[in-house]
């Protein structure tokens, strides 16, 4: 006998895709992020003191972005219930967290080597 008040079994597939959607969403937000650092990095001039390097990994995550982007759709597309899709899914999943750990490792670098001539540490003297 079931209760009515069981909670119904979760749909995984939901679930995950609803997971995948907001991962993209906030690639979007990082790829969009990336672009106008960029931008800001290419107005500064050949003459800024890390321009070659944070270009390079500017570069470097916005690729790592698009092929994260493209797992992201390709899991997207699938059907996890299917039990034939899951071993691929997980592993796609393993590759698309892989790029994503490296994608933020590599905008820390960015991060920090572009602070030298913006907000608190362009007025700041070491």
């Amino acid at each position: 006998c079931q209760s009515s008040l069981s909670t119904p079994n979760l749909n995984m597939n939901l679930y995950a895709t609803k997971k995948t959607v907001a991962e993209g969403m906030l690639d979007i937000a990082l790829f969009l992020a990336n672009i106008t650092h960029m931008k800001t990095v290419i107005e500064q001039g050949a003459g800024y003191r890390y321009y070659a390097a944070v270009l390079t990994l500017i570069s470097f995550s916005l690729a790592l972005q698009i092929v994260a982007g493209v797992l992201i759709i390709i899991i997207a597309r699938r059907d996890l219930n299917e039990e034939a899709n899951q071993k691929r899914l997980d592993s796609l999943n393993n590759k698309a967290t892989l790029a994503i750990f490296l994608i933020f490792i590599t905008n820390i670098f960015i991060s920090v080597l572009g602070m030298e001539r913006t907000g608190l540490f362009a007025r700041m003297h070491f």
